[in-house]
């Protein structure tokens, strides 16, 4: 697999750390409010990350963060009269309603600021030791001039860090390029005590020491959107690689913005939606098509066009799915087509696979997808082999898995059997020619969301 390295500015061969295994890292949310579509993208491309890595064979260890200690929890909590870690509890709750919604699955740790002080204490320590950290008034802060590598994933010479340009500019500090590691404890705010005074972290402090928690010195894959790139991600390298004296991260995997209608997302403009926003109209499967069908690193648009376009794709991908289930009911004997057909579906498998294997190309392991798909379709128009069926079934289930849709395709056994019963009632009612009856039971299945289609080999049926 080759995987564009920020790091590098190139497509690099991906060699684990440790064979077999690989070690993740994703930035999570801040848990202030609700996630918005910008922050459902990274969470979606690298949940299809983690999951294209299990499926080919590898041991993954995926870690993703919650910000539960920030100014912007801190000004919330003042907004609702309530404190920081109630904030902080709500909107992890529903994160994770959103995150289910989506279908992605729970990183393998989930570590929060708040529970990483003391790692985070000893990692500051230890910079203030190597003389790359000093205190000033009660906060530490970071001599980002001392180290000389500063600016190399941003790839922005240091001359051109103007300060003040997402900079925090502080008289308290050496250099307007230092930033706070540990910041001294104001009036009315959460503190923890340290070798400094009462205090909180600062925000690029905790991904690092989360890291050397949970994954070790030096990780496989760090990943997150552009906008972390500078100053977020660079200043974990800079802290993470002064206090180790070792790499940091072997790749570095950033996705791109997400504009709607054409347009930066801002609430000064008035096109902010959160993902429950747009899941409310249109429901979370289409979202998350959304961030898979264009690369990772491209922009996309999001409009309500596009996203009913997401829906009608994900529904073609249903009703091929339902057809097979239609094959498998409606099996002859092996017939000498089946070879060939297996062999197509071999050659839509590996399409998919060398897409992912280039970088992650989801908008070409899609475009395979409903090769495969248009492959079932044709081929299964007529009855075929159950071994044709089982085949075409198990990849159709492997790639869909790999993508992390069609998981909205878990039957209700009670409904079905209903559905069923009234399809045999309406079969029997067509059998004697009574028409009326025939008809208001087809109308009362579609009122359901159910559709019919006559076939020579029965009837079929599937959810709007």
């Amino acid at each position: 697999m080759k995987i564009y390295n920020t790091l590098t500015r190139r497509k690099e061969e991906f060699v684990p750390i440790e064979p077999g295994k690989v070690k993740i890292y994703a930035c999570g949310p801040t848990v202030y409010n609700f996630i918005h579509i910008g922050n459902a993208r990274p969470i979606c491309v690298f949940d299809t990350l983690r999951r294209y890595f299990e499926y080919r064979g590898y041991e993954v260890t995926f870690v993703q963060n919650f910000t539960d200690i920030d100014d912007k929890l801190i000004k919330r909590a003042n907004e609702e009269d309530t404190t920081v870690p109630a904030i902080a509890a709500k909107y992890i709750e529903e994160y994770t309603t959103d995150a289910l919604g989506l279908g992605v699955r729970p990183a393998t740790v989930h570590p929060k600021a708040t529970e990483t002080i003391d790692e985070i204490i000893n990692v500051i320590s230890k910079l203030e030791e190597n003389g790359y950290a000093y205190p000033s008034e009660g906060s530490v802060y970071f001599r980002s001039r001392k180290f000389n590598e500063y600016g190399k994933l941003s790839h922005m010479p240091i001359e051109d860090l103007d300060a003040g340009n997402r900079i925090d500019v502080s008289e308290h500090k050496e250099d307007p390029l230092d930033f706070a590691l540990w910041k001294a404890a104001k009036p009315g705010e959460p503190f923890w005590d340290s070798p400094w005074g009462q205090g909180r972290p600062g925000w690029h402090i905790e991904c690092t020491a989360m890291i050397r928690k949970h994954l070790g010195e030096t990780i496989d894959i760090h990943c997150g959107g552009s906008d972390l790139i500078f100053p977020h991600h660079e200043n974990e390298i800079a802290q993470a690689e002064c206090c180790s004296g070792k790499e940091y991260a072997r790749y570095w995997m950033h996705n791109g913005f997400i504009n709607v209608d054409n347009r930066k997302m801002s609430k000064s403009l008035g096109n902010f939606f959160t993902t429950r926003e747009v899941a409310n109209k249109f429901g979370y499967e289409p979202i998350k098509f959304l961030m898979l069908q264009a690369h990772y690193r491209s922009p996309i648009n999001y409009s309500y066009d596009i996203v009913e376009q997401c829906k009608s794709a994900l529904d073609r991908l249903y009703t091929c799915r339902d057809n097979l289930d239609f094959a498998a009911s409606h099996t002859v004997e092996a017939i000498d087509g089946d070879a060939e057909f297996i062999a197509s579906v071999d050659s839509r498998r590996d399409a998919f696979i060398a897409a992912m294997d280039d970088d992650l190309n989801t908008a070409d392991a899609i475009a395979a997808l409903f090769d495969l798909a248009r492959d079932c379709n044709t081929y299964f128009s007529v009855p075929r082999s159950a071994k044709a069926v089982e085949y075409a079934t198990t990849c159709f289930d492997e790639l869909t898995n790999v993508l992390g849709i069609l998981y909205n395709r878990k039957k209700e056994d009670n409904l079905d059997a209903e559905i069923e019963e009234m399809i045999e009632k309406r079969q029997a009612a067509r059998k004697a020619r009574d028409f009326k009856t025939a008809d208001a039971i087809r109308d009362e299945l579609k009122a359901k969301g159910i559709v019919l289609e006559d076939t020579p080999q029965g009837v079929k049926w599937h959810r709007e």
